[in-house]
């Protein structure tokens, strides 16, 4: 399967667990905790994730590599990959074997164009090789729409970072999504540098 074709699931996997609710806990124990269908144009958005979350280790059945993602949130498997959420908050996982080594260029015109063509109203943002310390990775940014809740019909407006990590024709794609304006920048550090391969 190629990339291009295979990255098509993340924005299913992204859409059905959107449907279902993902997202984090309240930057609080306020009444957020207890309040998932409330409007996500808050004040205090219902994505963010809160500092005392606990991280736990994920590894493939094959053992290859391994990331932490946050405890306790729904897990969802996939032909090549896995999904955690909670509420509006979306980490997924998918593995592609036997792919060329990617770059900036070859995720843009790929995985990316087909978002934009695929998904609900992406719009592009930089894409840029970061030294992590699984090594060099593509990481690429995005806006979309997700999926209309089902019980509401409110549709959020998610920031989206992709990760494209790669060794010996094994390339592993971590997709991290959130409301916009949710506080989630240093849950989406702690996932992304805690990719290591085994």
């Amino acid at each position: 399967m190629t990339r291009s074709r295979a990255l098509l699931l993340v924005p299913a996997a992204l859409a059905a667990l959107l449907v279902a609710g993902c997202g984090g806990g309240a930057p609080s124990p306020g009444p957020a905790a207890g309040s998932a269908a409330a409007s996500p144009s808050e004040q205090s958005p219902l994505g963010d994730i809160p500092d005392n979350q606990v991280y736990v280790p994920y590894s493939p059945a094959d053992g290859s590599f391994s990331v932490k993602v946050p405890e306790g949130w729904a897990r969802t498997d996939a032909t090549n990959g896995v999904s955690f959420t909670d509420k509006l908050n979306t980490v997924t996982v998918q593995q592609l074997d036997g792919q060329p080594e990617p770059n900036q260029d070859t995720v843009l015109g790929g995985v990316l164009t087909d978002l934009v063509t695929n998904g609900n109203n992406v719009t592009l943002g930089p894409v840029e090789t970061l030294r992590l310390p699984a090594g060099n990775v593509v990481h690429g940014t995005y806006t979309a729409d997700s999926a209309a809740d089902p019980v509401t019909g409110k549709v959020t407006k998610d920031d989206v970072e992709l990760y494209v990590f790669w060794r010996n024709g094994t390339e592993v794609l971590l997709t991290l999504s959130g409301p916009q304006g949710a506080d989630d920048v240093d849950a989406w550090r702690m996932v992304s540098t805690s990719f290591a391969w085994l």
